[in-house]
């Protein structure tokens, strides 16, 4: 038996006592027990998608299949901010356009590196939209200081341009801690600290200019009085909703028109 079936034959035990306690079986329904249980299944749960994720640590079978047939003239490369724009409750990802959204939700900078080549290059789009940082900032696969998180950023441009694709460079998006749940959670202001979002994004412009980029601004676009998100452009603080989308489309048709003149 694989290590991620064992994992998860435990996970089912787990639940079915948890189940058991919540049904009137033999072991008593404590909220202390209720909550033991539901812990060890939270706790087995992230062991299997880390296990899962230590197999394909770029996720490169993700758009394996749909590669096969993509024919696109721009390539949207990113995480969880371009991932979720393919959802219809965000009004679809640019209907009508020959868009590619290769956004996969938690990855950072070197994950994006390493599948540039099969989810960019081998696509032969004319552009490049890459959002890519935040996700690095919080330390998703491990510390990564500002330097590191630019060389990946960098590299991503290198091979863009070796391969006659146009590119677009998009800020990292602004954050908040508008709509923190409670006094125990972290704010995405505190993961995400707003001098290093700053700081990557004030590179990145520098960084376009001198390479003949396009550097696409939705952080100037979608930030507060006092330099957060708007509120009313997110529910968690980090992910646009519709009305952050709605923002950033237009930017970004802005962006690829001015790469590709």
């Amino acid at each position: 038996m694989t290590r991620s079936l064992v994992l998860i034959a435990l996970l089912f035990q787990s639940g079915s006592l948890l189940a058991q306690q919540g049904l009137g079986g033999a072991a008593p329904a404590t909220p202390a027990n209720l909550l033991q249980c539901a812990d060890v299944s939270a706790a087995l749960m992230t062991v299997v998608n880390q296990d899962t994720r230590l197999r394909d640590w770029a996720n490169l079978a993700r758009y394996r299949e749909a590669n096969r047939s993509a024919k696109p003239q721009v390539v949207f490369m990113g995480d969880s901010i371009t991932d979720l724009w393919q959802q219809e409750r965000f009004g679809g990802f640019f209907p009508g356009k020959s868009y590619a959204d290769r956004g996969i939700s938690a990855q950072t900078t070197p994950q994006m590196l390493v599948r540039f080549r099969p989810d960019v290059v081998a696509l032969k789009p004319r552009a490049v939209v890459i959002l890519a940082g935040t996700n690095d900032i919080a330390g998703n696969t491990g510390p990564m200081t500002n330097e590191e998180i630019q060389s990946n950023l960098t590299s991503m441009s290198e091979l863009a341009k070796a391969n006659g694709i146009r590119v677009v460079l998009a800020s990292i998006t602004p954050v908040s801690a508008y709509h923190v749940a409670n006094a125990s959670a972290v704010a995405q202001t505190t993961r995400r600290p707003v001098a290093r979002i700053k700081a990557i994004n004030d590179w990145m412009k520098a960084y376009a200019a001198a390479n003949k980029h396009v550097y696409l601004d939705y952080y100037a676009a979608m930030i507060d009085g006092t330099g957060m998100l708007k509120a009313e452009f997110s529910e968690d603080d980090l992910h646009p909703n519709a009305a952050g989308y709605k923002v950033m489309a237009p930017l970004a048709e802005a962006a690829i028109a001015q790469a590709l003149r």
